[in-house]
């Protein structure tokens, strides 16, 4: 069996080399209906970070009584717990927010990013390991939806975390806040990271 990246390893790679929006396209439905502001980007992150480490963690705890016919159904079983846990917190403590964001919590319960790291990482791997892999990951695509919710907000409205950035006169571009703004965003963000990426491994 091929060995299995550390702890600090699996932290590293979630944030850039593996970034779950950027270089792996997962977990893109939110990334585009949710960014239209930072503020409701910043707490499906925070929603994320939550069940992913909470999923992780409980995944690798029980990881030696997994069957493998069963593992996706005790995944799914594991993640849904958290997703209405997470669900239920923001609506008792966040509720314009929870309205905001409307059923993309709950559609926590079926995004590919956390299932893939409970099969890829937390069912192979200690807490620790897992739990880092989780907080990575995480840190990786809150930076995803932070830069998208970023370029639709300021261009969007001239404003950032609700605080105006830019000058009065500059006009607002409202397409940027409608879901088309979401494709456009995500199209010239991800082609940048590929530019970039490609001008280092040609440097190397």
């Amino acid at each position: 069996m091929a060995e299995q990246p550390t702890a600090t390893e699996r932290f590293v790679q979630g944030i850039l080399p593996e970034n779950p929006v950027y270089r792996q396209l997962l977990g893109l439905c939110p990334a585009l209906a949710v960014t239209s502001s930072m503020q409701a980007a910043v707490t499906m992150a925070g929603a994320v970070l939550f069940v992913l480490l909470c999923a992780n963690v409980v995944t690798s705890l029980i990881r030696d009584l997994l069957k493998p016919h069963l593992r996706i159904v005790i995944f799914t079983l594991t993640i849904a717990t958290f997703v209405t846990i997470a669900d239920r917190f923001l609506a008792a403590y966040l509720y314009q927010m929870s309205k905001t964001l409307g059923p993309y919590i709950p559609l926590i319960i079926v995004n590919c990013l956390i299932i893939c790291r409970c099969e890829v990482c937390a069912s192979k791997q200690s807490p620790l390991t897992a739990a880092a892999d989780a907080v990575g990951q995480s840190l990786g695509y809150g930076l995803a939806l932070a830069s998208i919710a970023g370029v639709r907000e300021i261009l969007g409205t001239g404003m950032f975390f609700g605080l105006r950035v830019l000058p009065p006169s500059w006009p607002d571009w409202a397409v940027m806040v409608l879901p088309p703004g979401a494709f456009i965003s995500l199209g010239l963000l991800l082609g940048g990271v590929n530019w970039y990426s490609q001008r280092n491994a040609k440097k190397n």
